[in-house]
């Protein structure tokens, strides 16, 4: 199988759906992506808490152990490994690593706010160091929090944590061309944004970006489908486009038994 960190150099960036259960994965491996990552959002709210309260350890475990036998490459979103220590961390990227998980996404900030640049380039190197063949693609959220929002100071960050042993940068929030343009160019990693309104995968090349996640968007938009969905049984409008009841059972009986 390809490896994960080849699909960052590819003529366009890697484009990587975030799913947050098994159907959802399912479902992106049937289109034919090589990759799928996972959502923090999509997990907690299915578990009915809000995304960043480290609340989804044990079912990120779950979910990893159940998308082992999926025929694609998978990330799993750790929000900041669940533990401020570099040493918990390092062990619950290992345990992930010993289901198959090729990549992680690890954030420097916690509650809402940013974390000391040390102490996240400390979990970094002690992640790679326990789990080496994982992808730690180190997550920047100066511009998603609006804390020290600047090119400077998110270069100052993200250099670090590459130096640090990680393999990539994710910066979600950042959407001003010629900030992406000025730190894709300073920095020796792929750098990963979310999706921009407007832009399409061509353009954020040209911006040097090397990979699109979908984040939370795919289970955001599921939630407003199934209200469409109830709302036009009501009102007698056109039904939206649904997998067959038959179709989605023989998918999950297939993965279920293994064949």
């Amino acid at each position: 199988m390809t490896d994960f960190a080849d699909l960052h150099a590819g003529p366009l960036p890697l484009l990587l759906p975030n799913a947050w259960d098994v159907p959802s994965a399912l479902a992106f491996a049937a289109a034919g992506y090589r990759a799928i990552a996972t959502t923090s959002l999509g997990v907690a709210s299915s578990h009915g808490v809000p995304d960043g309260r480290s609340a989804t350890r044990e079912a990120n475990l779950r979910l990893a152990a159940s998308l082992a036998r999926l025929p694609a490459l998978i990330s799993m979103d750790c929000e900041d490994g669940y533990s401020a220590d570099p040493g918990e961390a390092a062990a619950y990227v290992a345990e992930l690593a010993a289901m198959g998980v090729v990549g992680v996404n690890l954030e420097d900030s916690a509650a809402g706010h940013l974390v000391e640049p040390i102490a996240f380039a400390a979990k970094v190197a002690a992640v790679k160091d326990a789990a080496p063949e994982v992808f730690v693609n180190a997550r920047v959220d100066t511009y998603w929090f609006h804390q020290e929002e600047s090119v400077e100071e998110t270069l100052a960050r993200a250099t670090g944590f590459v130096q640090a042993g990680a393999d990539g940068v994710f910066l979600p929030g950042l959407a001003e061309p010629a900030a992406i343009r000025e730190i894709t160019g300073a920095l020796t990693v792929p750098v990963n944004l979310l999706p921009l309104p407007g832009h399409s995968l061509g353009d954020l090349a040209a911006l040097g970006v090397r990979r699109v996640s979908s984040g939370s968007l795919p289970y955001r938009a599921a939630l407003s489908a199934a209200v469409e969905a109830a709302a036009a049984i009501g009102n007698g409008s056109a039904w939206p486009a649904a997998v067959g009841y038959g179709d989605l059972q023989a998918e999950l009986s297939a993965y279920a038994d293994g064949t």
